[in-house]
C-alpha cells in the first residue's frame, strides 16, 4: 500500500508551510497533495506559490497533486482554479463539480477528492468516464459501500481513504472561526492563522465535541485506521492519506509505514475509526486508548 500525505487543512504561516513539506519531502510517502482547500481568503500562499512548491517538491521523486477548494464562492476563486488545472503537468485532486468540469473540458485525468459525493456506482462510472482515476473515498464511505463498487462489476479506479487527521465533516459560506470570536467573515481579521490544529469545541456540558477550523467543521479525535492496514487492502484500498499537523507529524508517517512495511497492526492510538466499520464516526473502537506514551503523537488542542 501507498502512504499519501493530504493537502494541508489549516492556516500555517508561509514560512511554517515551506518548512513543513520540504522536510515532508524526505519522509517515506508516495504522495504529497497542495494547494488550499478550505478557505480562498487563506493567501498567505497562492495559487502560483502552491504551483512552484509543487514543482520543487517533484524533484523528490514523490507523486505531487495539486489540491482545489472543496467551496468556491466567487468569481476570483474559479480563475484560481483555472490556474490550477492548467498547471501543466500535474495531476488535480478536484474537489467539487466545477474542476471536474474544468478537468473534463480539458480532457485532463483527475484525482477525486473526499467532498465529491461518490454515494453509489452510478455516479463512480461517470466520474471515470470524465477522467477520474483515483478516488478519496469520503469520509462516511467504509467497507460496505467498498464492496458494492467492486460488486458493480463497472471499471474502478485507485481507492485512496483518509487513515489519520481530524476528519473534514462539513463546510459553510459562513466562517465558524469568525463567529466563535464575534468577528464578521469579511472582516476576520485571519484569526484562524491563530489556530494551527484547530479550534476545539465543546458542547453546553463543557464536553469536547467538534473542532472548528476557518468554514470547515472537523471531527474532535484524530482517526486512526492503522490497525486496520490489512483489512483496507483487502477490501481494495491502495493509498492511505494521513492529514498534516503541527505536533510530530514525521512520527505519524514512520507509524503507518512500519505497519505497512512490517504486517503487524500497531495499537490504536487515535479516537475515531466508526466510518470505516460502519458505525458512527466517533464511535471508539477496541484498541483505541490512547495510553499516555503515546500521545505525543497526536496534536495537542
Amino acid at each position: 500500500m501507498q502512504l499519501t500525505l493530504g493537502p494541508l487543512q489549516y492556516f500555517w504561516r508561509r514560512d511554517d508551510v515551506f518548512k513543513f513539506y520540504r522536510a515532508a519531502a524526505q519522509w517515506p510517502l508516495d504522495t504529497i497533495y497542495l494547494g488550499e482547500t478550505v478557505c480562498s481568503k487563506r493567501r498567505e500562499l497562492g495559487t502560483r506559490d502552491w504551483i512552484a512548491l509543487a514543482n520543487e517538491l517533484a524533484e523528490s521523486g514523490r507523486e505531487i497533486v495539486l489540491s482545489s477548494l472543496a467551496l468556491l464562492e466567487a468569481e476570483s476563486d474559479l480563475s484560481a482554479l483555472t490556474r490550477l488545472v492548467e498547471n501543466g503537468h500535474l495531476r488535480v485532486e478536484a474537489n467539487d463539480m466545477s474542476a471536474v468540469q474544468l478537468l473534463r473540458d480539458r480532457k485532463l485525468p483527475f484525482i477525486g477528492g473526499p467532498s465529491l459525493n461518490v454515494y453509489n456506482h452510478v455516479a463512480l462510472r461517470l466520474l471515470c468516464a470524465d477522467g477520474m482515476q483515483r478516488l478519496v473515498l469520503g469520509i462516511e464511505l467504509g467497507r460496505e459501500l467498498l464492496q458494492e463498487f467492486k460488486d458493480s462489476g463497472e471499471p474502478l479506479p485507485e481507492f485512496e481513504t483518509i487513515a489519520w487527521g481530524r476528519l473534514p465533516l462539513a463546510y459553510s459560506a459562513r466562517c465558524y472561526t469568525a463567529r466563535a470570536l464575534d468577528l464578521a467573515k469579511d472582516d476576520c481579521g485571519f484569526r484562524c492563522i491563530d489556530y494551527p490544529d484547530g479550534l476545539p469545541l465543546k458542547t453546553r456540558e463543557s464536553r469536547p465535541f467538534l473542532t472548528i477550523n476557518g468554514i470547515q467543521i472537523q471531527s474532535n479525535e484524530h482517526c486512526d485506521l492503522a490497525p486496520d492496514i490489512a483489512e483496507l487492502h483487502a477490501a481494495g484500498v491502495q493509498l492511505l492519506r494521513l492529514y498534516p499537523q503541527t505536533n510530530d507529524m514525521e512520527s505519524v508517517v514512520a507509524r503507518f509505514r512500519e505497519a505497512i512495511d512490517s504486517g503487524r497492526p500497531p495499537q490504536r492510538i487515535g479516537k475515531e475509526s466508526g466510518y470505516w466499520h460502519g458505525q458512527a464516526g466517533m464511535e471508539r473502537l477496541p484498541g483505541s486508548g490512547a495510553a499516555d506514551p503515546v500521545q505525543a503523537v497526536i496534536s495537542p488542542q
